[in-house]
């Protein structure tokens, strides 16, 4: 049930065009995945999120574990039906969740207990939880569960976590039976320490099916570090499997990471930035609540199709957002999806002709993360 295809490599950078299939739909790819945390990607519905011509949406375990819980979400007949979402859905592990939310948190060589993020009440994962929670929930592409360490965690600690997770990732693999139903990705670990991210990638690669992960970056490192990991990381991946950066969603992040033969990228970003009134276009990043905007009646982004574009103006987003109305949030969560879909088709666009070198000088000479317009 499960194939991919690498269609087209650029002759001049080894960017890749490919085809994923899955038992929910087929994923081109390089692609870019919204996250639905809770099985919603906040204030759209199904229908606005497939407007935006996304193929596929990831979920969070570890939030769907805690809240409503994965035997809920089985009895309802798995994600695709809880959510009413009929194409393609990746489960994350919860492992960067554990990391991530988690004030108290205990880990050994048998799992993680951690205390909920909702009521405080403690809990317990190994990786065969994880991989059943996973099962449970039906996602197309589930993840091993990894230790994940902060940007500026030391040598020991790094290679200690890394190794963790490979011991960890040969329980995964162990414990998941249902191959053509789901898919599971292992996860490269190793911080910003070289040998530790080769050492990783070799061991790793070794029980990649029809993907592998790239995890551990976007922490907190500068991006010039992570743009160095993945050209260390990228003679070691297998060729003919995606390839996925876990939590990285700027468009600028898109770009590098496709010119270091990266596949699939997912983020919260695009609709927690639109929440608090800004939006992506090709020049920058646009803050709404500007009051430059005020009596400005074009749309957020000259010749985008989104839905937000062609029926609203930056004033009239403006308003919403400084009214604290929810439509504004979503209004832009539609274009900010829908621009990091866009740019994932422009490039596929370019690789396709042998054109992404210059996709890639276009785009860096126009477009800067922290430039306002």
């Amino acid at each position: 049930m499960f194939s991919y295809e690498v269609i087209k490599v650029d002759k001049h950078t080894g960017a890749r065009v490919g085809r994923l299939v899955t038992p929910h739909g087929e994923v081109m790819t390089p692609v870019f995945m919204p996250v639905g945390t809770n099985a919603t990607v906040k204030s759209l519905t199904p229908e606005a999120v497939d407007r935006t011509g996304a193929s596929i949406v990831l979920a969070n375990t570890y939030h769907l574990y805690l809240r409503p819980g994965h035997e809920l979400v089985e009895k309802a007949g798995g994600l695709h039906k809880f959510m009413n979402w009929n194409k393609p859905i990746l489960t994350d592990s919860g492992g960067f969740q554990v990391f991530s939310l988690s004030k108290l948190r205990k880990i050994t060589d048998d799992g993680v207990t951690f205390g909920s993020y909702i009521d405080g009440s403690r809990h317990h994962l190994t990786p065969e939880d994880a991989v059943r929670v996973q099962n449970a929930l039906g996602a197309d592409i589930i993840m091993a569960f990894d230790e994940c360490t902060s940007a500026d965690t030391d040598y020991r600690k790094s290679g200690r976590a890394m190794e963790r997770t490979l011991r960890w990732l040969d329980r995964c693999v162990k414990a998941h039976t249902d191959w053509d139903r789901q898919m599971l990705f292992p996860i490269i670990q190793g911080n910003m320490y070289e040998d530790l991210r080769k050492e990783s990638a070799k061991a790793t690669a070794e029980y990649a099916r029809c993907g592998i992960a790239i995890g551990g970056l976007s922490v907190g490192e500068p991006k010039e570090v992570m743009y160095r990991m993945l050209e260390l990381l990228r003679p070691y991946y297998p060729q003919d499997q995606p390839r996925y950066l876990m939590g990285v969603g700027s468009p600028d992040c898109l770009v590098e990471g496709v010119m270091r033969g990266i596949d699939m990228f997912d983020c919260v970003l695009p609709t927690r930035i639109a929440r608090n009134g800004m939006a992506f276009t090709r020049n920058g990043n646009m803050t709404l609540r500007n009051a430059k905007y005020k009596e400005d009646f074009s749309p957020v982004e000259e010749n985008c199709d989104c839905y937000c574009c062609r029926n609203f103006s930056r004033a009239y987003l403006r308003h919403l957002i400084n009214s604290d109305e929810i439509l504004g949030g979503e209004l832009l969560s539609m274009h900010n999806i829908r621009f990091l879909v866009k740019l994932t088709e422009d490039m596929r666009t370019a690789i396709m002709h042998d054109e992404f070198a210059d996709f890639y000088k276009d785009f860096k000479e126009k477009y800067a993360w922290d430039r306002k317009v």
